[in-house]
């Protein structure tokens, strides 16, 4: 993406719908004061990801600051914007899947004014993708969450699935919709598949039934490195996670800056930055991949590693 910013994952193992509000806040308060030496807005910034949110942003900024007796906005990304948080950032995942899903239909091709897309996984990111495709004209014909999947070929009518879903809990049992399981969404046959769920999804045992044409990765590591082979010899693109889903760390970075800075933008301001830096992300590598011939996921990795290896040649050796 060619931002200064990026990093590790940390989590505590932990059923968190089994906890209380108050047993989830000493957890986390817990948590962060164990890890308390490795944090700050100039050494590594958490960010909300599985089962947290901006209330899981908000108890570590507050414990970290408390610590350091001042308040910290910007030890933190993803937290309220009461607090110092960034409009847009709930939405960027998703957002920046919906971008690079836009890219690479027009990049490779795709034909039909309302390409089919399914989406593995309705949490924050698979349901904004979906919400966004869906206004951009996509026909979102599959959606699955924890609990099962819905189809409908002629497409599903998102705004109202948002509510349905909001309401009952599930996308099962939604009006005008099929029941499916995990597994048959997986194998529909769609235009784009955006696996937004779990890693480890698309496997060597299913990805050969798989029917779509292309893969945006919504999730961290939906396709195995077997899989990943498997889609390439049958012509299956795969726009790799470490691009599409970085639309996340994208609006924490823009997070971090605002919160360093003192000034805040307006949602518009983060969406344009955002579709400015992930259309240019996208284009490289799409761009890189068709010229070289490389898997759009070994195109991204060499211009990462590239940039990391010219500025390591600039830096030098010390001493």
């Amino acid at each position: 993406m060619g931002l200064p910013y990026g990093g590790a994952k940390g989590g505590i193992r932990v059923e968190p719908w089994n906890l209380t509000p108050g047993e989830n806040e000493r957890l986390t308060r817990r948590y962060t004061s164990e890890i308390i030496n490795l944090l700050g807005p100039d050494k590594d910034i958490p960010a909300p990801d599985m089962y947290t949110n901006e209330q899981t942003m908000a108890w570590i900024m507050d414990t970290y600051s408390i610590n350091v007796g001042h308040t910290v906005p910007s030890v933190v990304t993803g937290k309220p914007v009461s607090i110092g948080g960034s409009f847009g950032r709930t939405e960027a995942t998703g957002r920046g899947v919906a971008y690079c899903v836009r890219r690479a239909v027009n990049h490779y091709g795709i034909k039909g004014d309302a390409p089919s897309v399914v989406v593995q996984g309705f949490g924050n990111v698979g349901s904004v993708t979906a919400k966004l495709l869906h206004q951009a004209g996509f026909k979102v014909v599959g959606v699955s969450d924890v609990y099962g999947a819905i189809y409908n070929p002629k497409g599903l009518d998102i705004p109202r699935l948002i509510a349905y879903v909001s309401e009952m809990g599930k996308v099962q049992g939604f009006n005008g919709s099929q029941d499916l399981d995990n597994k048959a969404l997986l194998e529909l046959p769609c235009d784009v598949l955006v696996p937004a769920a779990l890693g480890g999804q698309i496997t060597n045992l299913n990805a050969d039934k798989l029917q779509c044409k292309i893969i945006v990765e919504g999730a961290n590591g939906p396709t195995t490195p077997e899989a990943d082979v498997i889609l390439h010899d049958k012509g299956v693109i795969v726009v790799p996670d470490i691009l599409a889903n970085a639309g996340g760390v994208t609006v924490s970075y823009f997070e971090w800056v605002q919160g360093m800075m003192h000034l805040f933008w307006t949602e518009d301001e983060v969406n344009q930055r955002l579709e400015q830096i992930m259309g240019r992300a996208c284009d490289q590598v799409l761009e890189l991949s068709t010229k070289s011939k490389l898997r759009p996921r070994m195109a991204a990795l060499r211009i990462g590693v590239s940039r990391i290896a010219e500025a390591k040649r600039l830096r030098g050796l010390y001493p």
